[in-house]
């Protein structure tokens, strides 16, 4: 998602969203640790969009 999607969302949305993302997270890091994942390239990709959640989150508690 672009982040530009993410300050579209509410405060809960983006809270729900963290979570989701954080347990996707785990998900993958699990796979890649017993050689089931796919794609690699989708750590990185989760990752970031953690990082535009929180940013969004941030800019938010500072306006």
């Amino acid at each position: 998602m672009k982040a530009k999607e993410f300050r579209e969302l509410s405060e809960e949305e983006l809270q729900n969203k963290l979570n989701q993302l954080k347990d996707e997270l785990f998900h993958l890091r699990f796979q890649l640790a017993i050689n089931q994942l796919d794609n690699p390239h989708k750590i990185t990709e989760v990752k970031r969009d953690i990082a535009r959640v929180l940013t969004v989150m941030n800019e938010g508690k500072n306006a």
